[in-house]
Parts: structure tokens; sequence; C-alpha cells
């Protein structure tokens, strides 16, 4: 008898559950009124960092898998928002470069504005001398030397660093330019980093 009482228990809960399930968009609702409510600007970081873009909607919308159509149009809006650099030059000096790729630092609250690194060993491989990276992008060792050190490859780089969005509409990969993350400067030495036959990542 107790085994039939708690079954039936168990159904009407499940069922009552099933009744009062909301939908994903008012789970979403929900979710963005409790970052609004408990995230509080603080030095640079700002209450507009919760507001997401068409893209970002969109990514979180189908969950980083849209229709080919929406993303062929979102990456060319991405595409429009790269600033190439005015002198025709794409690489700049390979050493600070590497620092740059290092660093972890920048745009948190406690942060001063500008200070900003790449932090671009928590996702890829980059040299043999570092032996902790992370894996959640791919490896890049040896980028410039497998590739080619061509004009063409080095704005390549340029334009993925900037903004990798353009190539893959909900790359986890950060938009560096577009947000301003890195100047043009940082983001030509990172280049270098990639695509001089001198640096590390090459040799």
């Amino acid at each position: 008898m107790k085994t039939k009482i708690l079954c039936g228990t168990l159904v009407a809960v499940s069922l009552a559950g099933c009744a009062t399930t909301k939908d994903e968009a008012a789970y979403r609702a929900e979710a963005d009124a409790a970052l609004k409510r408990d995230f509080h600007a603080r030095g640079i970081a700002t209450m507009d960092r919760l507001d997401q873009d068409e893209l970002q909607r969109i990514c979180t919308q189908y969950r980083d898998n849209p229709p080919f159509e929406v993303q062929q149009r979102l990456e060319a809006v991405q595409q429009k928002t790269i600033k190439l650099p005015a002198d025709g030059k794409y690489m700049g000096d390979w050493r600070s470069g590497a620092r740059i790729a290092e660093s972890g630092r920048g745009v948190t609250w406690s942060d001063k504005a500008g200070n900003n690194g790449g932090s671009c060993y928590n996702c890829h491989q980059l040299s043999a001398q570092q032996t902790s990276f992370g894996t959640l992008g791919p490896s890049l060792l040896q980028f410039g030397k497998a590739r080619g050190y061509t004009i063409e490859n080095q704005k390549y780089v340029y334009e993925r660093i900037y903004n990798s969005k353009a190539f893959n509409t909900c790359s986890t990969m950060p938009r560096f330019g577009t947000s301003g993350t890195l100047t043009e400067s940082q983001i030509k030495d990172l280049v270098a980093y990639l695509m001089d036959p001198n640096s590390p990542v090459n040799r």
C-alpha cells in the first residue's frame, strides 16, 4: 500500500511539473532579469555588458547553430566591422605579440581600461616552449610555417583576431578588435607572433 501511495505521489509531482513548465523564451527572460538584478556595475565593468547584440541573441536562440542562411547574413555584417590598418601592414613585433598572447589581464572590473592581454593560451597551443595551454581552440603551433608567410595569410590572421565571428558566426573566440579589447598595434603584434618565421610559434 505504501508503495502505491509513493508511486502515486511521484506521478502527481511529475505531472504538476509538466503542467507548470515554462517555455524557453520565459526562461530566457527570467535569466536576463536575474543577471540584471545580481550584476552590479563596478570599475570598467558596466551594465551594458549584459546587452546582447543581434548575433549574440541569435546564437543563444539557436544554441550556437543557426540556419546556414542566417549564418551567412550575420557573417557578412560582422565582416563590415573589421577595420584594416591604414598603412597596409599586418605584422608588428612578435616579441610583443608573445607577451600579449601570454597575458590574461584585462576587461575585468579591477583592470584599467586599455591594459589588456589576449589570453591566447587559455584556448590555444602556440609555442613548443609552453607546457600549459587550453584546448578549446585548435593548436596554432607552426601556424605560419604550415600555411605560408604570405601577405594574404597575414591579412586573414589580422581579420580573424579582429573579429572571428566574421568567419564563424557563433565562434567562442572574442571579437578583440570590434570590442576594442585589443588595439590595432596589439593585433599586429599577435599576427607577427603567428606569422613571423623567427617567432617561437614557427621554430
